[in-house]
């Protein structure tokens, strides 16, 4: 963003969305490049090394995008193999691409903020439930100013294959929007068609939005049903009122979403898609290290888990500036990412809409917010420190 938040709120908060004081990390640690390391938990990869990123998030697509991942940038110069010359590494300004690399660190997609449509930067990129498709916000200046000092956001869905938009809200949003799409995996994507209509643009109405709205609710629109103009608000419990909510994603039956919630810290909630529904708390087991954090859905064949990261004991942030190839570093201290498998049933009363399924199991002794890729193979992280983890 092209304004500067309360630092100390950014560092408590740890948000999802891509804040930073007025000068950004640097990593002073020994490992600034992009070189590999291996160890028992797989092989650890830098990603933009010695550099910040955020938003990370990784790939949906394991035949065009294997063992890739999307992120925003900071400013300055990028420590990336470019795609072409276009993708200018040096003179970067904040957000002002969604860059996807993989684990070599080559960037092997991007897009550019459209400066002569007077934007001013990306926010929020995710992802979708669907391969072929990013969401994310644009942030523009409400006065037409260079500046970007009076922010507004809208939030638009970008396709891979040809980098068309479609633009889902255009203004009146706030930059912790956190948007998550999800598509009909059934659809297929015809690039000829309208890119005006939901239909056209997606091959489908079966799509649906959730994202993040100024007075803090979860916003739910589903295209089959009306849309944006029958957009319903998740309930909160009472308690949670006055919490903040943080980075809704969709399962990938369409039917659910986990969330984050900050309270005195963080912790993570499941909750139906329906006007009725109310959100039900990640319990923490007692072989957990702390509360769920970050949750992910990660669809294995016919299984089903939700992923997350834990951090240590009175850990409030997952902001990392730890060199995760570090072999000191590979035994928890700094949190780990571990996942849960469970049942999801929207057809059932409410108290048997989900189970979980056998106990919490460890993926990786290291914090992994970006989520685990479709084969199981890879993890991405960044925030702030960017890195992609193979497992083995």
């Amino acid at each position: 963003m092209k304004y500067f938040v309360v630092p100390t709120l950014c560092a408590l908060l740890g948000l999802t969305a891509c804040v930073y004081e007025p000068e950004q990390y640097l990593d002073d640690s020994s490992n600034k490049g992009n070189a590999s390391v291996s160890s028992n938990i797989g092989t650890v990869y830098a990603i933009d090394g010695g550099k910040q990123i955020c938003n990370p998030s990784i790939s949906q697509d394991t035949v065009n995008f294997p063992g890739s991942m999307l992120w925003l940038n900071f400013s300055g110069t990028l420590n990336v193999v470019p795609l072409d010359s276009g993708y200018k590494t040096k003179g970067a300004a904040d957000h002002d691409r969604l860059t996807i690399t993989n684990k070599d660190n080559e960037v092997l997609w991007y897009l550019m903020v459209d400066e002569s449509a007077k934007e001013c930067e990306f926010q929020d990129p995710e992802w979708s439930s669907h391969p072929d498709y990013l969401v994310a916000l644009r942030g523009y200046d409400l006065n037409g100013k260079a500046s970007c000092e009076n922010m507004d956001y809208g939030i638009f869905a970008v396709r891979t294959s040809d980098k068309k938009k479609f633009w889902f809200v255009e203004k009146d949003l706030w930059e912790w929007a956190t948007p998550h799409l999800w598509v009909d995996p059934s659809a297929d994507v015809d690039t000829a068609s309208s890119d005006t209509t939901v239909e056209g643009f997606f091959g489908t109405n079966n799509v649906r939005l959730v994202y993040v709205d100024s007075k803090n609710e979860i916003v739910f629109a589903d295209f089959a049903k009306g849309g944006l103009k029958k957009k319903i608000t998740l309930k909160k419990t009472e308690e949670m009122k006055d919490w903040l909510v943080d980075s809704p994603l969709i399962s990938p039956d369409g039917n659910f979403i986990v969330f984050n919630i900050l309270e005195d810290g963080w912790t993570s909630y499941i909750q139906k898609l329906s006007e009725n529904s109310v959100p039900v708390k990640i319990e923490r087991t007692p072989d957990m290290m702390g509360e769920a954090m970050q949750p992910h859905w990660f669809k294995y064949g016919e299984r089903l888990f939700v992923s997350w990261t834990e951090f240590p004991e009175g850990t409030h942030t997952y902001l990392n500036k730890n060199d995760l190839s570090l072999p000191s570093v590979q035994d928890g201290s700094a949190g780990r990412t571990a996942m849960r498998e469970i049942s999801l049933d929207a057809d059932a009363p409410a108290d048997l809409s989900f189970r979980w399924i056998g106990s919490v199991t460890q993926i990786a002794p290291i914090p992994m917010i970006g989520g685990r890729s479709m084969d199981g193979k890879f993890l991405a992280t960044g925030a702030n420190n960017g890195y992609m983890l193979e497992l083995p």
